[in-house]
């Protein structure tokens, strides 16, 4: 119990009251728990875009944006916003990519990844049919979350201090390798052909920027994570927005 309030603490601004701080051994296995805190989310976010049918799609779509950034704190869009700035800024070379991110001031590369990432997910929001949103809500902050499960599964964390080395310090591997599974199953058991484009427009992005990391740093960090659910999220809505709009 005590590794899901964690999980719920770390990825939502949802008030958590635990008795002490967490034990490192629940900080790792919050990982487990991420997709279920992707499905608190997406059905919060569900519900309120339920509530909005008659409303024009692109006021619905802000509506629904602006709950979802406080929701999370923001903290996704802060990852995106650093490793773009690092990814830039790095000029190819890993240490200083990493002294980059560590830097908590926004520059230009970071603020115009942000702005970016916002417009297309607003523009996928609108995009998309009422009736097709809680469930692309509900694929987008679960699957996104599930990235960051099997990128710390499959990739080392290259700092030695700081989130992600909490995460990846006593991490559960096999329970993180079934909460994945479990999560593939029912996205392709209950989701149709949404929930396997949805899939596979998240595979695809995780693999891509796997590679990428792999590439510049050697393994992945807290910031790059973030930034993974953030393009990840993204390009769901994007692969659904765009099949919704193709005619059958």
């Amino acid at each position: 119990m005590q590794a899901f309030l964690v999980a719920l603490q770390f990825l939502t601004c949802i008030p958590v009251r635990m008795p002490g701080p967490p034990r490192p051994e629940a900080v790792s296995a919050s990982l487990v728990h991420y997709p279920a805190v992707g499905l608190v989310l997406g059905l919060i976010l569900g519900a309120a875009a339920w509530t909005m049918p008659d409303l024009p799609p692109l006021l619905r779509a802000a509506l629904l944006l602006a709950a979802w950034v406080p929701l999370t704190g923001a903290m996704h869009l802060d990852g995106l916003a650093d490793s773009a700035d690092a990814w830039v800024g790095g000029h190819g070379d890993p240490g200083r990519t990493l002294d980059i991110m560590k830097d908590p001031r926004a520059g230009p590369a970071g603020v115009t990844a942000v702005v970016l990432v916002l417009m297309v997910k607003l523009a996928a929001l609108a995009a998309l049919p009422g009736p097709d949103l809680p469930r692309a809500l509900v694929l987008a902050t679960v699957l996104g979350r599930t990235a960051v499960a099997v990128l710390f599964l499959t990739t080392r964390c290259v700092r030695d201090a700081g989130l992600g080395a909490a995460l990846a310090r006593h991490l559960p591997r096999r329970a993180v390798r079934l909460a994945a599974a479990v999560v593939v199953f029912a996205v392709l058991a209950l989701g149709g052909a949404a929930g396997a484009g949805a899939l596979a427009a998240a595979a695809a992005v995780l693999l891509l920027l796997r590679r990428a990391m792999q590439r510049r740093l050697g393994g992945t960090t807290g910031d790059t994570a973030g930034a993974l659910v953030e393009l990840t999220e993204t390009a769901i809505l994007v692969t659904l927005a765009v099949t919704a709009a193709v005619p059958a």
